[in-house]
């Protein structure tokens, strides 16, 4: 019993920025700001997509998807992170360790493949415009988003529980700003080697095949618009789909750095701010890349607005 207590058990002290006490304060403002403003700029996109009929469409579908993905992530992390740099007090509890681990792998997994869906959906959008509509029908959208949540799910309860399975001999200093499996793993006091080789190979399904299959689609939309060789054609992908690259960009860039780059090609601090950049930043900068780049979600806004003052 004793064993179990000290290996399974008892809060985790999350060291997070600690090692860095003068940016504390700093980050907590830098934190709150981006997080206000995500959860007002997320809010109001799934709001309108859902009140507005002329946003209801595939494209649009799967925005409020990844909006709600945007505020669940860092909803799932922030708090936490804010409760942490406020005080000297860095714990989080077991049950709060292990709820974080599952959802924010969930939710990661989930991003990626959204992400990669949406590709789909511009791909048939520039390449099969006479088709879209019966190959993007809604029930085939539902499917799809369905199948991005329960590769989600799946993902997080092999990884998270093979992570929670590793005995860690009284090990409770977590190198993080909040439960992730990479630093989860380290705890371990056993050999990792084959943890960190199961990681790997699920960070090539799970990261590196969705960029290979959104490089494959945008690879066949230039294609496309190659053979068109006109000016209204550029102009017209690059309204359609420069968002949803730039997003993409944002998300892919930062996680593979964390995930598929070595360990030590990276200092521990390094690879802190570029974790905070891709669960924070990035998904308060969704919106207005969505709503400054897009007259349909602008229109939409100011119809909104407009019968809020008349109302």
């Amino acid at each position: 019993m004793e064993k179990i207590n000290l290996t399974s058990w008892g809060d985790f002290i999350l060291l997070g920025f600690s090692d860095q006490p003068e940016l504390e304060v700093v980050l907590l403002v830098v934190v709150l700001i981006p997080y206000i403003l995500m959860l007002v700029g997320n809010s109001a996109i799934i709001l309108v997509c859902c009140l507005d009929s002329k946003l209801h469409t595939p494209m649009y579908f799967f925005l409020t998807n990844l909006s709600f993905l945007d505020i669940s992530l860092t909803t799932s992390i922030v708090p936490q992170l804010l409760w942490n740099l406020k005080g000297p007090a860095k714990t989080i509890t077991y049950a709060g360790c292990v709820i974080q681990l599952y959802v924010t792998l969930l939710l990661g997994t989930t991003y990626c493949v959204l992400l990669t869906v949406m590709a789909f959906d511009r791909y048939v959008a520039v390449c099969r415009p006479l088709n879209y509509t019966a190959i993007m029908h809604p029930s085939i959208c539902k499917a799809l988003a369905g199948i991005a949540w329960l590769s989600g799910v799946g993902n997080t309860l092999i990884q998270s529980t093979i992570t929670l399975r590793l005995p860690r001999c009284g090990h409770h200093h977590l190198d993080h700003f909040f439960c992730e499996v990479p630093a989860m793993v380290k705890l371990a006091c056993v050999d990792i080697h084959a943890n960190e080789v199961q990681l790997f190979m699920a960070t090539l399904v799970m990261l590196l095949l969705p960029m290979a299959l959104i490089s494959i689609s945008y690879g066949l939309i230039v294609q496309a618009v190659v053979k068109i060789n006109s000016a209204e054609g550029w102009r017209k992908v690059l309204g359609t789909c420069s968002s949803h690259l730039i997003v993409v960009s944002l998300f892919f860039g930062p996680s593979s750095a964390i995930y598929i780059q070595p360990k030590r090609s990276y200092g521990h601090s390094q690879g802190k701010f570029i974790t905070l950049f891709y669960t924070v930043v990035t998904p308060t900068l969704n919106p207005l890349i969505y709503t400054l780049r897009n007259k349909d979600v602008k229109g939409a806004l100011k119809r909104l607005l407009s019968r809020m003052r008349n109302s």
